[in-house]
């Protein structure tokens, strides 16, 4: 008896294609039954946020324990974009070291502290940044007694700061780039940097700008440190969650740009109920929840953007409150003004 080879051949494939709709249908199984974080945290009733723990203007409790802050302003928004209330959310303290391990672990939902958005960080670690919440950089900060006006004169000096940073590689460069020889005296924690900056265990604090306007308002005798004119490194600043929740990195990313919106169309936490009750701009419908529906892709109600907006602020609101000029850190809006004022922040455009 004689066999055909093609019709063995046709078997043959066949059979491979059965195999391939059934792990097809085995992966989108096991995809579908997966919860994503948004079903966890809602079930949950409320998010976790890992945040700093002391760090003024950006995350840090007040006189009554309430956590306030450019960082915890974030989350507070995230919040309200899932759950119609900003206050359904805990804090969780993260560390510069532990802070990627306790998001990789599932211990937190979402990262929003001071973390600067780099390449190694954003592919290497299963991670992913969802945009920029303060555009910050590098600097120095030293006693006014040590006579110092320049970066370019800090050869041979001890300088402090925090271990499992960008600021310790960014300190390197910039010291073998200009020939000038340093000594490093680092920390885990910040709280410890800072202190060890006060003890005089070192001539310099060195870290993002914000955080060092945010130390020096700590420090004792306050206006005898200065903070030096040199910027020395790109430090985008924003929130983190976990790689493989599309859905997730979509709420938290647009929470970020209807902040950036609102402030670009002139709406705020004070006048958007008058906003609401008179606009006919279909922009502005549309980021209220009053036409179409733009929450319905990422789960949320239609007037998500609304709830965020009435409840947190516009970015601008949000900055000025927590470390703006007329706050203990008195920093200006620079790179972290809108783009229709000259600054960075410019948002997707809702539609």
């Amino acid at each position: 008896m004689s066999i055909d080879p093609c019709k063995g051949r046709l078997q043959q494939m066949k059979s491979i294609l059965a195999m391939s709709v059934g792990l097809t249908a085995l992966v989108a199984s096991v995809t579908t039954a997966q919860a994503s974080i948004l079903d966890d945290v809602k079930a949950r009733g409320e998010m976790v946020c890992g945040v700093h723990f002391g760090l003024a203007g950006f995350a840090a409790p007040d006189d009554d324990g309430n956590f306030k802050g450019l960082d915890v302003d974030i989350c507070r928004g995230v919040s309200a974009a899932v759950f119609g209330d900003a206050s359904k959310l805990s804090y969780t303290s993260v560390t510069a070291k532990t802070r990627f391990t306790a998001l990789q672990a599932g211990e937190i939902d979402m990262l929003s502290r001071n973390t600067t958005w780099t390449y190694m960080r954003d592919t290497s670690l299963g991670l992913d940044f969802t945009g920029v919440t303060y555009y910050d950089g590098q600097g120095f900060m030293v006693r006014k007694d040590l006579g110092v006006n320049s970066a370019l004169e800090l050869d041979g000096a001890s300088v402090c700061t925090s271990t499992g940073t960008t600021t310790e590689l960014n300190l390197k460069d910039y010291f073998d780039a200009n020939g000038l020889k340093y000594n490093v005296v680092a920390y885990e924690k910040e709280a410890e940097v800072v202190a060890a900056y006060q003890a005089g265990r070192c001539d310099v604090y060195t870290t993002d700008a914000s955080a060092l306007a945010a130390a020096r308002v700590q420090l004792t005798n306050a206006d005898d440190h200065v903070i030096l004119p040199e910027i020395i490194s790109k430090e985008p600043l924003g929130p983190v969650v976990r790689q493989g929740d599309d859905q997730w990195g979509d709420i938290v990313r647009w929470t970020l740009w209807i902040m950036d919106t609102a402030e670009e169309l002139e709406i705020s936490s004070q006048n958007v109920d008058d906003i609401k009750a008179s606009t006919n701009d279909p922009q502005i419908k549309r980021v209220l929840g009053l036409e179409g529906n733009i929450g319905e892709p990422l789960g949320l109600s239609a007037d998500f953007g609304y709830q965020v907006i009435k409840q947190v602020g516009n970015y601008g609101e949000v900055f000025d409150r927590n470390v703006g000029p007329n706050t203990p850190l008195g920093l200006e809006r620079g790179l972290n003004a809108s783009w229709t004022k000259g600054g960075l922040r410019y948002a997707a455009p809702v539609r």
